[in-house]
């Protein structure tokens, strides 16, 4: 187990919280659930059919096992459903509808203080996963938008926190604009210091350093970086700065002398989905990092989305860090 996701494993031991996997019959859940349960990170509800959820080889000992299309919460969970979003056209008749919907019931278990957090994904869509949060929980407050980050840990590297980064966003903001470029730097500047307790150098990321370029593209940095600034004056932040200048010490200070972040960044934000993609990646392929995530922020309850192909032991890792965003949340409150 890496350095990283031991220290999100002894956090989430030491303050243990409810987290609900919605998809209680796909095996990689069960054999992670296994895991959690035997190592001590989170207590777990379990969504699916019990019958054939309790026939597995699995042990679960000390799991909630609940089937929500027969659960006694249904009624509860509907209604409230229904409350929230009448406003939205929602019908008593379609709320207990999507309590048939493991997604759905399993937000609501969150929503409704029986649950601290949600990882699903292994057999759902990201936007499967996302849309009943976003219905439900909404965005956490202070937050205009829901993105991601990943953490990056390079092997061999005295770079960022000696070798760690977070690289924001790079799975959900396609193309955002200044003001959601502003907002992924702060929410990206907040998750990586909740999940490493290490202080945020935050990079916005460009073709250009300080002007060297002038255009739309690297212009849009530029705003974004003084909004972000503006709305977080105590942060340390620059941009807009090209990737060498923001991480290497020599080159940001012949590039950027004046820039308080330029050589040692350890969060790096990037333009769009594109590079944001292209970029994590070559790191995880070229550079052998280990990337975690994608971590979803800005949820008013931690939610994340797994790939589909993912492990059991990545599902664990993604337990314990959404366990650690749930201490974080409750200790800002």
């Amino acid at each position: 187990m890496s350095a990283f996701l031991q220290a999100m494993t002894q956090k989430a031991q030491a303050n243990k919280q409810t987290i609900v996997l919605p998809e209680g019959e796909d095996q990689r859940t069960l054999e992670a659930a296994q895991a959690i349960l035997a190592q001590g990170i989170a207590d777990l509800v379990i969504l699916g059919d019990v019958d054939q959820i309790s026939a597995s080889s699995y042990d679960l000992t000390g799991a909630t096992l609940i089937d929500p299309r027969t659960s006694e919460l249904r009624q509860e969970f509907a209604d409230k459903l229904f409350e929230l979003r009448r406003h939205k056209g929602m019908t008593p008749e379609k709320a207990l509808e999507l309590m048939d919907d493991v997604l759905y019931f399993g937000v609501m278990m969150v929503k409704m203080g029986k649950a601290d957090g949600m990882v699903s994904g292994a057999c759902h869509s990201t936007g499967d996963v996302l849309r009943p949060s976003l219905q439900i929980l909404k965005t956490a407050p202070g937050s205009k938008l829901v993105s991601s980050f990943f953490i990056m840990d390079v092997p061999d590297c005295d770079l960022g926190e000696n070798g760690m980064f977070a690289f924001g966003d790079c799975a959900l903001e396609v193309n955002p604009d200044s003001q959601r470029l502003a907002q992924v730097a702060l929410n990206t500047a907040k998750g990586w210091t909740d999940l490493t307790g290490a202080p945020a150098r935050v990079a916005l990321l460009s073709h250009s350093s300080h002007g060297s370029a002038k255009n739309d593209d690297a212009q849009k940095v530029v705003e974004a970086t003084l909004m972000a600034k503006e709305l977080a004056p105590e942060l340390l932040i620059d941009g807009e700065l090209q990737l060498d200048a923001a991480i290497i010490g020599s080159i940001g200070k012949a590039k950027a002398p004046d820039s308080p972040v330029a050589g040692q960044a350890n969060v790096l934000v990037f333009p769009d989905l594109d590079s944001g993609n292209i970029g994590y990646k070559l790191v995880q392929r070229l550079a052998k990092a280990e990337a975690y995530g994608p971590v979803t922020q800005g949820i008013a309850a931690p939610v994340n989305d797994l790939s589909r192909g993912c492990s059991a032991a990545d599902i664990v890792g993604v337990v314990a860090i959404t366990c650690v965003q749930a201490i974080a949340q409750k200790a800002a409150q």
